[in-house]
């Protein structure tokens, strides 16, 4: 088994990564750096730039869906799994982009938008979530950078759930019962039992 801390991030000193730092004041924001390290491009190497300060009350909405979504893909690597903690939590710098998009979008939300923004996060394959980050970063990166292109669209674009219907129980199935005329095969028939 390969060896990392945190979220799959290399333990080595000085290798580009992310983190979030989490207060153990309830109440204080949690903060999201990217730290380029000594192996980061030219123009950054051995910078950090905070890329997000998110409210608690959000940070608590969002952390476990990322948490959820990020051991599963670690696992599935053969990587141990991790959990937040008080303090620094490190993060795979691809990992790390990901969590900034998910942040991004929260930033505005209110708590009741934040269970759909997690869903459309979901939803997102990694490859989407890592062509978002560097758009957005690219000209809003930094976390007073707010109010600014991509950045902001984030929001709109994932908190939009008019079509997201979140923890709809399942129905079970139910067995057609025959008829005196034959059995039906319209499609209609099935979806209004709820079988399609």
């Amino acid at each position: 088994m390969t060896q990392t801390i945190d979220f799959g991030a290399p333990p080595e000193f000085g290798r580009h990564c992310f983190y979030v730092e989490i207060p153990a004041n309830a109440s204080e924001a949690v903060s999201l750096y990217e730290d380029y390290g000594f192996d980061g491009d030219e123009s950054r190497r051995e910078t950090t730039e905070c890329r997000v300060i998110l409210a608690r009350k959000l940070w608590n909405k969002i952390r476990d869906d990322a948490r959820k979504n990020f051991n599963i893909r670690l696992k599935a690597k053969k990587l141990k799994p991790s959990s937040w903690k008080i303090g620094i939590n490190k993060l795979d710098r691809f990992l790390g982009r990901e969590i900034c998009i998910l942040a991004w979008a929260a930033e505005h939300a209110t708590i009741e938008e934040c269970p759909i923004i997690c869903q459309k996060w979901l939803a997102l394959r990694p490859e989407e979530r890592w062509w978002f980050y560097s758009k957005a970063a690219s000209e809003a990166g930094l976390a007073e950078q707010t109010q600014r292109g991509w950045r902001k669209s984030l929001y709109c674009a994932l908190s939009d759930g008019e079509s997201i219907k979140l923890n709809q129980p399942i129905k079970p199935k139910t067995k057609q019962k025959p008829s005196d005329e034959g059995i039906s095969s319209s499609l209609f028939d099935f979806i209004e039992q709820g079988e399609i």
